[in-house]
């Protein structure tokens, strides 16, 4: 888990997986739709690592399953994380390691701070690693959505309590 310290002033959010068109846009619906429910009034983006997808809707199968679970992907569109994120962001959450390493590769070194995993604010899961469901069948693309619903969970609770 992450200290509380560290989230006072949080007041935009930025998720990041390799090609922003399933975790982290994934991630970006889940998190918009429960803020909303909170009344938390935040920037919310995501972005991915590589450019490969720039532009492109989220994969169909993650919008699909986050549909069907109640949350919109309307106006989300793949991009590549650019060296201003880091100053324009308050935190910006991977969903694995390697997609840390490489945020952290570009990262001006006076914001290392603010690039941390996304599942360390999950209770739910031992797991701190939201796994790639791109080559995978519909029930990776569930799993993704339970973790980052239960990330997004204790991630508000975190700032509520700040």
């Amino acid at each position: 888990m992450i200290d509380n310290v560290e989230l006072k002033n949080i007041k935009s959010v930025l998720f990041i997986c390799m090609g922003n068109i399933c975790r982290s846009p994934s991630a970006e619906a889940v998190f918009r739709h429960k803020i909303k429910q909170h009344e938390l009034d935040l920037v919310i983006d995501s972005a991915g690592t590589t450019g490969a997808h720039a532009k492109q809707k989220p994969d169909a199968r993650a919008q699909k399953a986050g549909i069907a679970r109640g949350y919109s992907f309307d106006n989300l569109k793949a991009r590549k994380v650019v060296v201003d994120d880091f100053e324009k962001f308050d935190l910006i959450l991977a969903m694995d390691k390697h997609n840390v390493s490489e945020l952290l590769s570009i990262c001006p070194s006076h914001l290392t701070s603010k690039v941390k995993l996304f599942l360390d604010f999950a209770d739910d899961f031992e797991e701190n690693e939201v796994p790639d469901p791109y080559y995978g069948g519909a029930g990776g693309f569930k799993l993704v959505l339970d973790m980052v619903e239960n990330a997004s969970d204790g991630l508000i609770t975190k700032l509520k309590s700040n």
